[in-house]
């Protein structure tokens, strides 16, 4: 394959394997092949940088779905594969695309269980397109999707796996996608077109059309078009797809290693007591036996270790500046991705990563102070994830030294705009060791309103660790209590876990005092439900998210101290 591609394309493929092998090396899993990279590679047009995005989508949609080992022999995909169901065509478009079609009224979701028959759906699709990808042609020239509605009833469309499959075009499958071609769309369909819009990226909406069987032949001759479609090619689903099954030995999936070993490492940090947890006494008679050095030598153990992933994203030219620092970068597996809220937006990025707490998954985003030229960024992030609580562990200046921007109005009844969320400080309550102020978040011209909280801490010295933990513990307490209200005021509005949605930590840099208030909390709670802790590892977990967390020897033995305090108060 390395002579079908340019010079250019050629150094690309190399610098991805290199960006891409240093990381499957820290996991101790095969290097992903040269014909792998060119296939993620050219659905992004050789773009190192958006390719890597494109992989690790691909491998996290297949994590979240359950789409590995997969053996087309076998039923139910056996099945569902000859059905015609979803099919891609033995001819191509004039261009050289590859044309696959989902015929609506074959699919009945009612017969059995709905749920599981959306998961072989899905099976069948991944399975197909990723065999249709595998020639260089639909690579180079990409895919046309044709979604059949043509005589289904309501009862053909499943909303949910509807949005799997857009979800799926639209960012996370190695085809470059040319066209989506939706035929005889009913009228319940066609009127609520908000969901495609929500859906698929402005760029990508541009491509979808809405078509008749008739207009479908302005898009495609009726050489390329099946019978059933006014074409004359006659309909003939299952041969075509017996021509992608593989010979009764099969063969396997080269990225099934892959998405089986890493689903319980980056992306499966949460926090559970394991057997290696120890008692509120076995934890005093640890420290008190190897002491201060012995807890330094631990974090220095762990901190010599590279981090498990890739930070791509956040070294490309086009994010450089909006790093605070230039040598604390967001692992690219675990990093909060914004919406581009316009097509001419090169960049979702903000230095932000989602962290696992006890028990619960993406419990915590950890970010940067931000910058002046990220408010927006930032304001928009919270919106988004629908953050409830802000907790801040530094002051705007410390030392004479810029720590954080300026980011939220600070007085009471002031108001400022950042980019689309206008942020209105309603009421400032200072306590002993840290400073409370209630926003009201507002969009669209004052149409969405919302209602958060923003507690600073005040009482971390310049330079170290509290000398006591005693005021971040109550600290957090009051975080944890003010995260509560807000979610029972949300009542029913609230369909996430019970916990609500992530509450953000930060900084300076993201690390330091955010690791070690995201540990306290980790390892205090799970304290207080088993009895046990395991500083060490709840620490390695979390520099599997947020890379370098923790910046300190002397941070984390505060967390060992911390944990001794609590227990006592």
């Amino acid at each position: 394959m390395a002579g079908t591609l340019t010079q250019e394309e050629e150094q690309a493929t190399n610098r991805f394997l290199q960006e891409m092998n240093s990381w499957t090396t820290c996991h101790s899993v095969s290097p992903l092949s040269w014909d792998i990279a060119v296939k993620f590679l050219m659905a992004r047009k050789f773009d190192v940088v958006r390719a890597i995005e494109l992989f690790h989508s691909y491998r996290e949609t297949r994590q979240r779905e359950g789409i590995v080992r997969l053996n087309p022999l076998q039923e139910p995909l056996l099945s569902e594969l000859l059905s015609g169901k979803f099919t891609v065509l033995s001819v191509r478009a004039p261009t050289g695309a590859s044309i696959a079609i989902f015929t609506a009224k074959l699919h009945h979701p009612a017969r059995r269980n709905s749920r599981q028959a959306q998961h072989t759906v899905l099976q069948a699709l991944f399975y197909l397109l990723d065999r249709a990808v595998e020639s260089v042609d639909t690579q180079r020239n990409g895919l046309v999707f044709v979604y059949d509605m043509g005589g289904s009833q309501y009862s053909n469309f499943e909303l949910e796996l509807s949005k799997k499959i857009l979800s799926l075009l639209r960012g996370a499958f190695p085809a470059r996608l040319k066209k989506v071609l939706i035929v005889s769309p009913p009228v319940w369909f066609r009127v609520p077109y908000s969901v495609i819009s929500l859906l698929l990226k402005e760029k990508l909406r541009e491509r979808v059309h809405m078509v008749s069987a008739s207009e479908l032949l302005e898009h495609l001759p009726p050489q390329c078009l099946p019978e059933s479609l006014g074409g004359l090619l006659p309909w003939d689903p299952g041969s075509w797809n017996c021509l992608l099954l593989p010979g009764r030995a099969g063969k396997p999936d080269p990225l099934d290693e892959l998405v089986l070993v890493l689903g319980g490492s980056l992306c499966g940090s949460v926090h559970r007591p394991g057997a290696r947890g120890m008692t509120l006494a076995q934890l005093k008679e640890y420290v008190g036996r190897v002491g201060r050095r012995g807890i330094y030598e631990e974090y220095e153990e762990m901190r010599n270790k590279q981090p498990e992933g890739t930070f791509t994203v956040s070294l490309a030219p086009v994010n450089r500046d909006r790093n605070r620092y230039g040598d604390v970068l967001c692992l690219d597996q675990t990093r909060v991705k914004l919406k581009r809220l316009n097509w001419q937006e090169r960049s979702d990025y903000i230095n932000a990563s989602f962290m696992d707490g006890y028990l619960q998954k993406n419990m915590y985003i950890g970010t940067q102070g931000p910058l002046e030229k990220t408010f927006s960024d930032f304001w928009q992030m919270i919106w988004e994830q629908n953050v409830l609580v802000i907790v801040m562990t530094t002051r705007v200046e410390e030392g004479g030294h810029r720590k954080c921007g300026q980011y939220w109005p600070l007085s009471s009844g002031s108001m400022s705009t950042y980019g689309a969320v206008t942020v209105t400080n309603k009421a400032t309550e200072n306590h002993q060791h840290y400073r409370k102020s209630t926003l009201e978040l507002s969009t669209r011209q004052g149409k969405d309103k919302r209602l958060i909280s923003h507690l600073q801490f005040l009482s971390w010295p310049d330079f170290g660790v509290p000398s006591s933990a005693a005021a971040l513990i109550n600290f957090r307490g009051a975080v944890k209590k003010e995260q509560q209200r807000l979610v029972q005021e949300l009542g029913t509005q609230w369909r996430g876990p019970p916990e609500g949605p992530p509450f953000v930590v930060h900084c300076s840099a993201g690390i330091g005092r955010t690791g070690t208030f995201c540990t306290l909390d980790i390892c205090l709670s799970q304290l207080d439900n088993v009895g046990t802790v395991n500083i060490q590892e709840t620490v390695q977990r979390m520099r599997r998210q947020r890379a370098f967390s923790i910046q300190t020897p002397e941070q984390y033995y505060f967390c060992y101290t911390s944990v001794l305090e609590y227990s006592t108060s």
